[in-house]
């Protein structure tokens, strides 16, 4: 098994390629400590490697943010092993596919406008996004404010909150003109 590591934005985070499928299409997971990685086996492998802050499983990646003071030197080949060998010893990456789904902050008379948001972030946005080892996830949309959420590379990157500006939220403002600013929200 050959597994790719490319960088992303975020120096604090790797981006693995194992070759196949992690989550599948249209799928991620998010796991921002050992004690949220209980329904991923592979996540909870990655956690117990020194310096492993942050485990982000998407459709056919993985991303793993080292601890502030980590070395990519000594951590990237221990990654490497152990998604090679979870994935030779035939386990399953998700133990649970349900997760329970946060609810979205909506006004329901603006249903049309979520759902052209949706489609924007869906075809433009989320592809580029896991381009670099992340996702980003629609949480809302209020009094013309929509509010998105960062995974896996792109939490805490330096660069997210610009590409939010400056990307998502002008292409945003051009086609759907009741958006007025976009605000990045936490877990």
């Amino acid at each position: 098994m050959f597994i790719e590591t490319e960088a992303t934005p975020n120096p604090a985070t790797l981006k693995f390629l194992p070759g196949e499928a992690v989550m599948g299409e249209g799928g991620t997971a998010d796991f921002t400590s050992a004690a949220t990685a209980g329904r991923s086996p592979l996540a909870e492998r990655l956690f117990t490697l020194p310096g492993v802050a942050r485990v982000f499983l998407g459709s056919d990646f993985v991303t793993v943010t080292k601890a502030g003071d980590g070395d990519w030197q000594g951590l990237r080949p221990q990654v490497l092993g152990a998604i090679m060998e979870h994935y030779l010893a035939g386990h399953s990456v998700i133990a649970t596919q349900a997760e329970e789904e946060e609810a979205e902050d909506v006004d329901p008379a603006d249903q049309e406008v979520v759902a052209l948001i949706k489609e924007l972030l869906d075809s433009r946005v989320r592809p580029a996004v896991a381009s670099d080892g992340g996702d980003i996830i629609f949480r809302g949309f209020r009094d013309g404010v929509v509010k998105l959420r960062m995974q896996g590379a792109c939490s805490g990157c330096p660069s997210s909150r610009a590409t939010l500006k400056h990307g998502v939220e002008t292409m945003l403002r051009h086609y759907v003109p009741e958006v007025l600013s976009v605000e990045q929200v936490e877990a």
